[in-house]
């Protein structure tokens, strides 16, 4: 049993769980799961993300260990390597469940619009924006 708790505020395993659960970081550890790459190659492989996320990304991602950097190739650490398995059952899991996921969030969507004063509002295709639908 650990001797961190998540649960409190100050437990610095959340910081961990911050540096895992990153999107990009994720894409990475499986990216690089299969052996080193360069830079370049991961910029090809991961869609959507820019060099400077990339670059912020692969930092993060050595600073805590995770990876090394040598000669312009990016490998995962034994530490990374440990990764792999929780961070591909958790992709798989996304990839099984999205359109569940997508679903849910038209419904909220749909939702989230009945409450702005009865204006008709077609379902959208992305995400909800919490940001703009925000009830002042």
């Amino acid at each position: 049993m650990s001797d961190f708790d998540v649960f409190l505020a100050d437990c610095p395993a959340r910081t961990t769980l911050e540096v895992v659960g990153h999107t990009w970081s994720v894409v990475v550890v499986v990216a690089l799961g299969d052996g080193p790459l360069r830079y370049g190659e991961l910029l090809d492989r991961i869609g959507g993300i820019s060099n400077k996320m990339l670059t912020q990304t692969l930092a993060r991602l050595r600073g805590n260990g995770l990876l090394t950097s040598v000669d312009g190739w990016h490998e995962l650490t034994d530490l990374g390597r440990s990764l792999l398995t929780p961070v591909r059952a958790l992709a798989a899991w996304a990839e099984e469940h999205t359109g569940e996921l997508l679903d849910a969030r038209r419904d909220a969507d749909v939702d989230t619009d009945v409450l702005h004063a009865g204006r008709q509002v077609e379902p959208r295709d992305e995400p909800l924006d919490i940001r703009r639908h925000a009830v002042g």
